[in-house]
């Protein structure tokens, strides 16, 4: 499909999807519906190993749904427009590739649910604040923010959070376990965020990374702490059982006899 509240584009066997539509990259349906196709248009590219999240600018990642739109919505629209989202970050989360939220700005309301679906949050250091504040709305995180928000940080210190509708600094969220790193000029290191992204998530490549054992640790994790112990180990037997059938597995073991450096080609 043609995007127009997105921008999509492929490199190195990174696939970036950049939520574009200012000031604060507030999405709509329309630009749920372009995520969606993007999401399945990385999933279904064999180049793409990794997928990065991140706003245009430098002022938000996303600030979430757009309220103008709800405020004119009816509810029959806004319970489908929840299911659509809730159905499009589970496509995302479970999409046997790594995803990565580059927090280049304000990441706030249904940003940090869009961003909670990611498997890694980076965050550029004091670039705006994080946190889930509907209930000033009189509404609670309707896009999987009770659920993940839960997972991530224990239950007491996410009911804390919603309920206060507190923001928070990057660090203070890293603190928490909510980001994974916060990134200052320093680590930086004179590029700039997104570039700083795009190399960060390349080292997940080949021929760096053997990209279908990343993308099934993800998937081991995402899907299997659903579910009970034992149907967790049996999908992880599952998976570790199509790796060993891969060349990039068997490239990985000669390469560790033969003590040198694999050349993984994600197959």
């Amino acid at each position: 499909m043609a995007y127009t509240k997105i921008n999509y584009a492929t490199r190195d066997g990174v696939a970036t999807i950049e939520l574009n539509d200012p000031p604060a990259n507030t999405y709509s349906y329309e630009m749920m519906r372009e995520i969606d196709a993007a999401v399945l248009d990385a999933r279904m590219d064999r180049a793409v190993s990794v997928i990065v999240m991140r706003g245009a600018g430098d002022k938000f990642f996303c600030a979430g749904a757009n309220i103008s739109m709800l405020k004119e919505a009816d509810p029959e629209f806004k319970y489908y427009f929840c299911l659509h989202a809730n159905e499009t970050l589970n496509r995302l989360e479970h999409t046997p590739k790594l995803v990565i939220a580059a927090l280049n700005g304000h990441t706030v309301g249904g940003g940090l649910e869009v961003a909670m679906a990611a498997d890694l949050r980076i965050a550029r250091k004091n670039a705006g604040k994080i946190g889930l504040p509907e209930v000033a709305l009189g509404v609670l995180p309707g896009t999987g923010g009770t659920q993940r928000l839960a997972r991530l940080v224990g239950k007491p210190r996410a009911i804390e959070l919603m309920i206060a509708g507190r923001l928070m600094s990057f660090d203070e969220a890293h603190a928490l376990g909510l980001v994974s790193e916060v990134w200052d000029e320093a680590a930086l290191a004179g590029k700039s965020f997104a570039d700083a992204v795009q190399d960060y998530a390349r080292q997940f490549t080949p021929p760096h990374k053997a990209s279908k054992a990343v993308g099934r640790i993800k998937r081991a994790v995402q899907s299997g702490l659903e579910s009970g112990i034992g149907e967790g180990l049996a999908l992880e037997r599952e998976l570790q059982q199509l790796l060993f059938e891969s060349d990039d597995a068997r490239e990985g073991i000669a390469a560790n006899v033969e003590k040198r450096k694999p050349q993984f080609k994600g197959r």
